[in-house]
């Protein structure tokens, strides 16, 4: 009997990897829901309109508590804990509660959102909505899902027939800017929404309810899952500038890639 090769050792680690992602995203989702309405403390980081509550940080330690105990070696970059991302290694990219500010008022758009790194190569998203038991994986090379049923993205061909979907910074003169990008797609697509959570806009995108997202000043933990959801559905991500998307881009253009010319050249004519 031959010896294990090392790629079978890596798609079971891996396969682990989704499993224990998966599960602990529920439980977090699970906890956030349970405690909606019974926030204990808020705080504000980063100016004035950018929330943290203690159940954020509650949603966190149960992520970071399991990786730590299956996957001690792996790194952690979490919204509210810090960490960093070391190549050659595996790097999960956490946010406990993407959509605070919704949570906060009760406003039922939010998700746990989960990202995976294997030296720098984003293999493993996990999204899950526990308002609408909605969960949302994709795996590098696998496709894309939602709660097991495998999405793509839309086929809408023109900006004019799209839902498009928008962010707003918290500080004032983003908004300035971001309003300025808001007025000038409204006057050409069927609709622009603003949900509150980058991380479900894009899984969005990436199972056909949105034809396109755009955003500015986003992190990698609010975009790492949701860029693989929408590669591997079929669409494209790419900067302002029509480059590739990285997680440390501060800017992003997603769509189903029919479209992605048109609103590039819109948001910059």
């Amino acid at each position: 009997m031959s010896a294990r090769g090392p790629e079978m050792n890596n798609m079971e680690e891996l396969a682990k990897i989704k499993k224990v992602a998966v599960e602990v995203s529920r439980e977090a989702g699970t906890y956030a829901l349970s405690h909606m309405g019974r926030i204990g403390k808020i705080s504000y980081k980063q100016g004035y309109g950018n929330l943290v509550t203690d159940v954020d940080k509650g949603c966190e330690n149960i992520i970071i508590e399991r990786i730590k105990n299956d996957f001690p070696s792996h790194c952690v970059l979490a919204e509210e804990s810090g960490g960093e991302i070391r190549e050659a290694e595996f790097s999960w990219i956490i946010d406990p509660i993407d959509g605070t500010t919704n949570y906060t008022h009760g406003f039922p758009v939010f998700c746990t959102s989960i990202g995976l790194i294997k030296g720098n190569v984003l293999r493993l998203g996990v999204v899950y909505d526990p308002s609408r038991d909605e969960l949302f994986v994709a795996e590098d090379g696998k496709g894309a899902f939602l709660n097991d049923g495998k999405i793509e993205v839309s086929g809408t061909e023109k900006v004019q027939d799209s839902l498009i979907a928008t962010g707003f910074a918290y500080n004032y003169a983003g908004k300035v800017v971001v309003l300025s990008y808001f007025g000038r797609i409204l006057k050409h697509a069927q609709a622009v929404r603003r949900g509150g959570s980058a991380a479900l806009d894009m899984c969005y995108v990436a199972c056909g309810r949105l034809d396109g997202f755009w955003e500015f000043g986003l992190k990698p933990w609010d975009t790492a899952a949701g860029l693989l959801m929408v590669k591997e559905a079929g669409g494209d991500v790419t900067t302002l500038g029509g480059t590739q998307y990285g997680i440390f881009e501060k800017e992003i253009v997603a769509t189903n890639g029919r479209i992605q010319g048109a609103l590039l050249g819109l948001l910059n004519s």
